[in-house]
């Protein structure tokens, strides 16, 4: 009886470390920028969907979870954190649909079948990440009024890079599901 409460303990402990392991990891890729065409990038959706990948729904909806909240008490998390604000008013900004959508996407990335083809891999990371994307209209929609380009304006500025990160991801799927069993 004890093995199984010590094994079941360090359980435990290891999906906690791994949540917040996986928020700093989600916190470091709102900060780094990376020069891309037409704006610049950063890898927050791809570390959404890898945490979904190599982590399960469970822990991967928990990781961003604690990475929300962290911002939304003030930590400065967020990509444009501090410089444009923290915690609450910065949550509830334009960003705050795509931030809301990230939950979705890890789940779904997390929850699906992977163990297919590349193709389908592709199409499937494609949704989850589309998934993001129809969060973050949905809201800036809302926030800035639905007379404007919303889709010019908060999707196709980043399509090349989310058709990059999206390439890696798939390349990357099996050796992270594999990832995912000896964890």
């Amino acid at each position: 009886m004890e093995i199984v409460k010590t094994f079941h303990n360090q359980k435990i402990i290891k999906s906690l470390l791994l949540i917040f392991l996986g928020s700093i990891a989600l916190t470091i890729s709102a900060k780094l920028k990376i020069p891309f065409y037409p704006v610049p990038m950063t890898m927050q959706t791809f570390v959404v969907i890898f945490l979904g990948i190599t982590f399960g729904y469970k822990i991967g909806l928990a990781t961003v979870s604690l990475y929300l909240f962290e911002g939304i008490i003030g930590l400065p998390v967020f990509s444009n954190s501090p410089e444009k604000g923290i915690g609450l008013i910065y949550f509830m900004g334009p960003t705050m649909g795509y931030l809301i959508g990230f939950l979705f996407a890890v789940f779904f990335a997390g929850y699906m079948n992977l163990k297919t083809n590349i193709f389908l891999i592709f199409i499937k990371l494609s949704l989850s990440v589309s998934i993001i994307y129809i969060f973050g209209i949905l809201w800036l929609g809302n926030i800035i009024g639905w007379d404007k380009p919303i889709v010019e304006l908060g999707v196709t500025p980043f399509l090349l890079a989310e058709l990059f990160k999206i390439s890696l991801l798939t390349i990357l799927t099996k050796p992270l599901i594999g990832l995912r069993k000896s964890t």
